[in-house]
């Protein structure tokens, strides 16, 4: 028996009125997913409990068996495992991402946050951009001041870990929630750490305003990645172990750290796959093949994660949106079905879902439930519903998303 967890990031929103009133998983041509749905049981879910913020940590926790109000201990923690970086007690960990701020001759404070992900940077720009600040003799200063050691990614996605830090009274704020937003009232703040490293962002865009790639992007159209972002801020975590808690096995797809971190703590296997990009251009085809060599090499169960709806939501590309559905229907799931018919493996279960709601309205998460949908090739069942918002609220409605897994692996549909 083979478990399949395919998430599409951010898929779910709620309905749009240029989509005529629906909402993009119902507007979406997925004949894949709706004979599933149609075969299967469809049903809501809530993966973020009440009082957590709502963001992909905390939903991802859930999902994987792990009580965020017990484990989430920040974002940037769960990151660096994923790279095999250390976070020492007494230490602490943040996102630094790679962000478009506003030109103008505003002071700092007064510009607005215009792209989380430095105007979607490629992976070569965004560490050369970093390495070049952490080089830069003022910021590098005021860093090693701060007990700060940078660790460059292949994204927009960098991670710092902070000697002897104090995260009392610390607040941070999720760049892509507050997108076109003046940046004054969301800056780091509520502690003596938090004024030093608002410091330091101040610093980091007079740095890297004017450095020659960023020259480059405005000259061919694109935003700048003239900024750094500081953020999910948390200290070391340990997490349950899947295998123990559910005497199973596996592998994690993505192409997004704090999937492979959450993977790595506990205990199953990161996998990465070549092309695989986090964006709506990404290899489809090559994480199904990952899955089916997972599935034959680490255990019975496999994730597969896309992070493009998400993505295109946060950048407020609706027809990407779009676009990424679609394909998570015809390029994941209908060769995802094709591979495992081909390999032998007859009998799998495989639970797809939305991690979190994330919405065209404001670009940002949303914690309102999420829907559903599985299916077990040994049973035909009788929802008769498509998968989407409405057709889930009319199944089930788990109150805890921890209880997914039990789902995932229970004998019964």
């Amino acid at each position: 028996m083979k478990y399949i967890l395919l998430i599409g990031d951010g898929m779910a929103d709620n309905p749009i009125e240029s989509l005529g009133g629906k909402t993009p998983l119902q507007y979406a041509n997925t004949p894949e997913i709706d004979k599933l749905a149609a075969l299967g049981r469809v049903g809501t879910v809530s993966t973020i409990p009440d009082g957590q913020v709502a963001g992909s940590d905390t939903a991802m926790l859930s999902i994987f068996g792990c009580d965020p109000v017990k484990y989430n201990k920040g974002r940037a923690p769960l990151e660096a495992a994923a790279s095999g970086i250390k976070v020492e007690p007494g230490s602490a960990a943040y996102r630094c991402n790679m962000v478009a701020l506003e030109d103008g001759d505003m002071p700092f404070a007064e510009r607005r946050i215009l792209s989380h992900s430095g105007g979607d940077i490629e992976p070569e720009e965004s560490i050369a951009l970093v390495e070049f600040l952490f080089a830069d003799p003022r910021f590098a200063y005021l860093a090693e001041r701060a007990g700060l050691t940078v660790y460059p990614a292949p994204s927009f996605r960098h991670i710092l870990v902070q000697k002897g830090a104090d995260l009392t009274g610390f607040v941070a704020h999720p760049p892509h929630d507050h997108l076109g937003e003046v940046i004054a009232p969301i800056l780091p703040s509520g502690s003596e750490s938090a004024l030093i490293l608002r410091d330091l962002m101040a610093v980091a865009n007079e740095v890297l305003d004017d450095h020659p790639i960023n020259q480059a992007r405005r000259k061919a159209g694109n935003l700048p990645a003239n900024g750094i972002w500081i953020w999910a801020e948390g200290t070391a975590v340990a997490l349950p172990q899947f295998t123990e808690t559910y005497g199973k096995s596996g592998g994690v797809i993505s192409a997004v750290a704090l999937c492979h971190g959450i993977a790595a703590l506990t205990g199953l296997v990161p996998i990465r796959v070549p092309g695989a990009t986090g964006k709506l251009h990404t290899n489809y085809a090559g994480k199904v093949e990952a899955a089916i060599q997972s599935l034959q090499t680490n255990g019975d169960f496999v994730t597969i994660h896309v992070e493009a709806p998400d993505e295109c939501t946060h950048n407020g590309d609706l027809e990407g949106k779009l676009q990424a559905i679609e394909w998570i229907d015809s390029r994941v799931l209908r060769y995802l079905l094709d591979c495992l018919e081909k390999a032998g493996m007859t009998e799998y279960r495989i639970l797809f879902m939305s991690d979190h709601k994330t919405l065209m309205s404001t670009r940002g998460h949303d914690a309102e439930p999420v829907p559903y949908l599985l299916y077990d090739s040994r049973v035909q069942g009788q929802s008769g519903q498509t998968y989407c918002e409405a057709d889930a609220e009319k199944g089930e409605f788990l109150t805890d998303g921890t209880k997914l897994m039990d789902l995932l692996f229970a004998d019964t549909l």
